[in-house]
């Protein structure tokens, strides 16, 4: 039986991982701050799955928290199979209105998080020949939105080029880029979602099933749903000043996503 951890285990996406890869048989390691909603996730997917589900309290914007996630991957009596980065945030407001102390927390918790774990998951995974990483980045990675989309845009160019890096070893990885997801992200940043349109919104559980496929097509970057793969062909072809205005408009109207 092989084994996941999942950063952001107990809400959104992350609780979707959580119940897809224990409902398939994997143990369970969930990565969250919030003690209490990981033991009760724990005990629902260990009594409904028959799996292990191991709670792990930590905060990734603090270096001992990373640390300590470091350390659980990088235990070779309890190997993880599969490395799920998706804890991640959005802060409300627009470049000079964020404290700058939120911004750097981001920074922390987007990229050097995932550096660091994904390194230490990767340096174990290569000794055995196997294993597999995924990092959730969004669909604001293409476009420019500031910080949050600048450190989604970091997630993908450096999985992509670990994906290359890693060709051969046994090791995969992707990126996974979303757009709207029915989750508690814009709630827990103040942001409200009255105003997004009803055909923008993902579902967390279908997000997952379609990432863990193209995962298994051995694909580096996911962008789950036909209508946000159709954006970001328009994305592509767009010119990048026209992109860029039209990007902040929908940053102040919808929020990152």
């Amino acid at each position: 039986m092989t084994s996941a951890l999942i950063t952001g285990a107990t809400a959104g996406i992350g609780a979707a991982f959580a119940r897809r890869l224990a409902a398939d048989g994997h143990d369970v390691v969930l990565v969250a701050r919030d003690v209490d909603r990981l033991r009760e996730q724990a005990t629902e997917l260990h009594d409904r799955h028959g799996v292990e589900a191991e709670v792990l309290s930590a905060d990734l914007a603090e270096d001992a928290g990373i640390a300590a996630v470091e350390a659980r991957l990088s235990d070779p009596k309890r190997p993880v199979d599969l490395l799920i980065n998706n804890a991640g945030f959005g802060n409300k407001g627009r470049f000079l209105d964020v404290k700058m102390a939120d911004e750097l927390r981001m920074l922390k918790v987007h990229c050097e998080a995932v550096l660091r774990l994904t390194t230490a998951a990767a340096t174990a995974m290569r000794e055995r020949r196997r294993g597999g990483v995924v990092n959730v980045a969004s669909v604001a990675a293409f476009v420019p939105r500031g910080t949050y989309g600048a450190s989604k845009a970091w997630v993908v160019q450096f999985t992509q080029g670990a994906a290359r890096d890693l060709a051969g070893s046994g090791v995969r990885m992707m990126a996974l880029c979303p757009g709207f997801v029915r989750t508690e992200f814009h709630e827990r940043a103040g942001m409200g979602t009255d105003n997004i349109p009803g055909w923008m919104w993902l579902d967390a559980d279908k997000v997952v099933a379609d990432a863990l496929t193209d995962l298994a097509r051995g694909r580096t970057l996911s962008v789950p749903d036909p209508r946000y793969k159709a954006l970001m062909g328009v994305v592509k072809l767009a010119p990048r000043g026209l992109l860029g205005g039209v990007s902040s408009r929908a940053g102040r109207k919808y929020g990152p996503v």
